[in-house]
This record gives structure tokens, sequence and C-alpha cells, in this order.
């Protein structure tokens, strides 16, 4: 039996005291409504109402009742209201994952951005490598995301392809820190620090086939997860790192790379929303990604020679 309806019918006729008004403002028949009235009672095992032919009376148990009757029925319209609520807020949130490295002004500039643009809607950042976010999007789990190339992009919609080139982060004391530019081939017997490959193993191992390609096989492969740990392994002396443009930390030097060999390719990754306004969130999101991707990190299209070199804001951590 649904109580909580048999309950509204029975507040309904109690405030009436009419089973053909409560019928009315129920949108229902009189006859089914009299039905339920009784199964009612005999759930209860109470008579709720006196019923004659002129009029219809409380009963001392449907007295007592009604306003347990009332209290259940406004915690359960509250109960619905808060799952409401909790439906539209989820709706209402576009999660988007970011690379690791992405760089702290360059996530405060995205946030930014997105909030001028999207004021009604609450931006759910989530840090995480290019294959998790994969996963996470054929999951559901995400919304949008900011990946790196290659990657596994079936059933998955792409933005613009965008480039960022990297230089080499080499101690200060190096020979190599005395050029302006320097030949990867310059690097042959260095040992090398590069992110995680489980974060992006398609990038990952695209850089060491480019680096291969031009005379540069590491000794080595150290993976970093923070930046601040690479920067210990350069500053020792035992490895250089392949990194966007980075400030010269002390002890360190960036030089770009003669040619721009190397770049980390990326762009906004989601999957096909059903809903038209999900849909306009994502593509808002991807809109602001990429234009923030091109102004704050100096990414450039790669289907489009750049007309100059963009020297992008500095980032937080070398890695960026």
């Amino acid at each position: 039996m649904n109580v909580v309806g048999h309950l509204r019918c029975f507040v309904m006729v109690a405030e009436e005291l009419h089973f053909g008004r409560a019928a009315e403002r129920l949108g229902m028949a009189q006859p089914p409504l009299s039905q339920r009235i009784k199964r009612l009672e005999r759930e209860l095992g109470v008579r709720l109402f006196d019923r004659s032919s002129r009029r219809v009376e409380l009963t001392a148990p449907g007295r007592l009742l009604l306003d347990e009757a009332r209290d259940i029925l406004t915690r359960v319209d509250r109960v619905y209201s808060v799952a409401e609520r909790a439906r539209l807020g989820e709706s209402r949130a576009v999660r988007a994952g970011v690379p690791s490295d992405l760089g702290g002004p360059i996530v405060a500039a995205l946030i930014a951005a997105f909030r001028a643009r999207r004021p009604d809607l609450r931006l759910d950042l989530r840090e995480a490598g290019t294959a998790e976010q994969v996963r996470a999007l054929a999951e559901g789990a995400l919304d949008a995301a900011v990946v790196r190339h290659p990657c596994d992009g079936r059933d998955l919609e792409l933005g613009p392809m965008l480039g960022r080139p990297l230089g080499v982060l080499l101690p200060a004391g190096s020979d190599l820190a005395a050029s302006p530019e320097v030949h990867l081939a310059d690097l042959a017997g260095r040992d090398l620090v590069l992110p995680p490959r489980a974060e992006a193993p398609g990038a990952h191992d695209e850089l060491l086939a480019v680096c291969r390609r031009h005379g540069y096989a590491p000794g080595a492969v150290h993976e970093a997860r923070h930046p601040e740990f690479a920067l210990g392994l350069v500053l020792a002396g035992t490895a250089v790192a392949l990194v966007p443009r980075a400030d010269d930390t002390a002890g360190t030097a960036w030089r770009p790379l003669v040619g721009e060999p190397l770049a980390w390719r990326t762009s906004c990754a989601w999957r096909r929303a059903r809903d038209p306004e999900h849909a306009r969130a994502i593509a808002d999101f991807t809109a602001v990604a990429t234009a923030v991707l091109r102004r704050e990190a100096g990414m450039t299209p790669l289907d489009a020679a750049p007309a100059r070199r963009v020297v992008p804001r500095p980032s937080s951590g070398f890695l960026a």
C-alpha cells in the first residue's frame, strides 16, 4: 500500500469533510478516494471518519492521527525537496580534469575565466593524468578533461589541438647552459627526468622516440611526480628535464631546443552529452580552457603557424 498517498487522501478529506470536494482537489474521482480511505482504515485498524448521507466527521482516532499525518507529509515533502536540490546541484556543475603539472597560475586563470563566463555553474576541477582522465570520461565520472596526446580518443570529442614547445632544464654550471639554444643530441650521456609514464603513456613514449631520432638516448629515465623532486635531480647534476619554458631557479638554467623538435600536444576532450543544457555547459568549459591555455600557457594551434614565439606567463612548477 502507498502509505504516503493514502495519508494525503486522509488529510484532504479531513480538511474538507466532504469526499466530493476532497476528490476534486486531489484530481481524482470520488469512488477511488473512498476506497483509499477504507484501505487506510483497515491497515491502521481504526475508523477515521463517521459518514452519513449528510455529513462527514472525524472520529476521535482520526483527530489524533491528523497532526501526525500532516507531520509525516511535511517530512516527505522535505525529502523530495532535498533530493531535487541535490539533483540540480549536480547537474549545474561541470566536472573537469586537468593535468597535475598544469601550473597554479594557469589553474587559477581557468577558474576565473569560467566563473566570468558561466557564473551560474560550479566548476569542479580534479587533478589527474591523461590516462586516468580518459577512464573517468568513459565511466561518466568527468564531463570534460584537458588531456595530453597521443591518447585513446575513441568515443571522445576533441577540441583544437594545441602545442607547447619543450626546452631543457640544466644545472646552471653545465657547459650547455652557456649556449642560447641546445641541440637534443648535445644531451647524450645525461639521464632524463620526466613525469610518470602512467599519467600519459602516449606522450611519454612519443617524447622518448623523438629524443632517440635526434640522437639523444638517455642513460636512464627518472620519473618525478612532484616538480621539487625533479628539480632536486637537476640541481644534483644527475639528470636534465625536458619542460616548457620556465624561469631560471637558483642553480638551474632553462634553454630552448634548436628547431623545437619537442612539444606537449594538448586538447580538451569530452563525451557527447545528451542533455542540451549539459552540452552547452561542457562547450563553455572547453572554449574557456582552450583560450586560457593559449593565453596563459603560451600554447599555439598546431594547424596554424604562429606569427611569433609566445613567451608564456611563468607557472608555479617547473614541470608545468
